[in-house]
């Protein structure tokens, strides 16, 4: 081969090795743009707290309820909480409650949050026809402190009923109202420390949000036995929602407006119930209690055919009986008698 074609073929071959060099390193080691954190910039102008969703009249207020939002400065009222102001933070506000609906965005003002210890605090955490009801708890009846304010629970009544007869009495729980709203745990309305942690402690007292019937109720209650408190989850609303459709206390809306709907759901979830209650017995728990009151013992030497003597009350055998009819003589037995 020709001296020099080979010269020229291997100098293409460097010129070529060279210029891939060159070319890999300038890829390679051209560093790519970073990024540069600034400064946080503050909006210029005045903020004033808004309400990050809606505020009915009662509602306790969170930590989360309230933020800061830019407001133009000639908008901006002396009722506003503006940044910077002593007792605008929200921090501070933690505990108190709505005493004017509020709207979501909406500017909150004093005159429409009133603090606990200031005159009207209870009746503002009311809602409308609502009544306040205290009831005396335990350690254990008050489920051991984890019950606070703004929870909802189920009011259990424990009770021994006697009867008219001898032996053991009837042991029973009564499911006598659901779904009813805690409003203050002994006299507190906010059970969190400074870093706004929710601590239990162990109460005396909790006080409820009730209707005027069901406050009946409640105080007739304590009188009959004790009552204990069962926390209801938060994943209770949609059963409970689904139940009252179904049993036609609420009715759905038939337009799309999603605003009608969450009146509705708000109505369900805000709202006790006193209906369709459950109970226990004590057979239900021990093959060794009973299923009935206690009556009377049988007494053949009446003339009513060998039934039990009747209630001195009423005249009639106590708890629910079987008519028997043998001809013309009729008897009256307890069910679960012998």
């Amino acid at each position: 081969m020709d001296v020099r074609k080979i010269a020229l073929l291997v100098g293409a071959l460097v010129i070529a090795a060279v210029t891939a060099i060159m070319a890999k390193n300038m890829f390679t080691g051209a560093s790519a743009p970073q990024a540069v954190a600034g400064p946080a910039t503050v909006p210029a102008g005045p903020q004033v707290l808004v309400a990050v969703r809606p505020l009915p009249v009662g509602t306790i207020i969170e930590a989360d309820a309230l933020r800061y939002q830019p407001w133009p400065q000639g908008l901006v009222q002396d009722a506003y909480f503006t940044r910077g102001e002593q007792g605008a933070d929200p921090q501070s506000l933690v505990g108190t409650v709505v005493r004017t609906e509020i709207a979501a965005g909406q500017p909150v003002t004093q005159g429409a949050l009133v603090r606990p210890g200031e005159r009207g605090f209870l009746a503002a955490a009311l809602g409308p026809g609502m009544r306040a009801v205290t009831v005396a708890v335990s350690a254990t009846s008050g489920v051991a402190g984890f019950v606070f304010p703004g929870d909802r629970v189920d009011l259990v009544l424990s009770q021994e009923v006697q009867g008219g007869g001898d032996g053991p009495p009837l042991h029973a729980s009564e499911t006598i109202v659901r779904n009813i709203r805690v409003l203050a745990v002994d006299q507190r309305i906010n059970a969190r420390d400074e870093d706004g942690n929710q601590v239990p402690q162990h109460s005396s007292t909790v006080t409820f949000e009730a209707t005027p019937k069901i406050a009946e109720k409640i105080a007739v209650a304590q009188t009959i036995g004790q009552l204990s408190l069962s926390l209801r989850s938060l994943a209770d609303n949609n059963a409970e929602l689904e139940r009252a459709i179904a049993s036609g206390e609420v009715t759905v809306p038939r337009s799309d407006d999603p605003n009608a709907e969450r009146r509705m759901l708000l109505a369900v979830q805000s709202q006790p119930i006193d209906s369709n209650t459950s109970f226990t017995t004590g057979a239900d728990v021990s093959r060794f209690q009973r299923s009935t009151v206690p009556g009377r013992p049988r007494d053949n030497n009446n003339n009513n055919g060998g039934a039990p003597a009747p209630n001195a009350l009423n005249g009639q055998p106590v708890g629910p009986v079987v008519r028997v009819a043998r001809g013309n003589n009729v008897t009256l037995v307890p069910v679960g008698a012998r």
